[in-house]
């Protein structure tokens, strides 16, 4: 039986470490806010439940997938939470141009919306690994 130890997943490369950190954070996102519901509404469980995916994903970003960066924390917060708002605009914007440009004039109205969304999640992903590469985590 195979067994993936911390030292195994370190030695990926930084992009799959950075899918599977993200992966990870977005699941937890994702299933805490059926907790959060339970207890407040619909709205404020969807941005608390984001709030905490966002949480573990800057500790999991900073430790596992770009150690050593030689920004001070305060510095990699600011640029995780600028970073994340622009791979939101940039996941907003192509899903937006994939279902109305793309999607639905080749007449896939049935499946336009769930796949444009995908598009833009995948494109948003490409800008948040670009971006906290090269500004949240960056080294010296």
């Amino acid at each position: 039986m195979m067994r993936l130890y911390l030292q195994d997943l370190i030695r990926l490369d930084q992009r799959v470490r950075f899918l599977l950190a993200g992966g990870f954070a977005s699941g937890v996102s994702w299933a805490s806010r059926f907790l959060f519901n339970s207890v407040m509404p619909f709205a404020l469980a969807v941005a608390t439940a984001t709030a905490l995916g966002m949480v573990i994903g800057f500790l999991i970003y900073r430790s596992f997938v770009f150690p050593g960066s030689s920004r001070s924390l305060a510095a990699q917060l600011g640029g995780f939470l600028l970073v994340n708002l622009i791979g939101g605009l940039v996941t907003v914007a192509v899903a937006i141009v994939a279902r109305d440009g793309l999607l639905m004039p080749l007449g896939l109205t049935e499946i336009a919306a769930p796949a444009a969304h995908a598009i833009g999640i995948m494109a948003g992903a490409v800008a948040n690994y670009i971006g906290h590469k090269t500004v949240t985590f960056r080294t010296a």
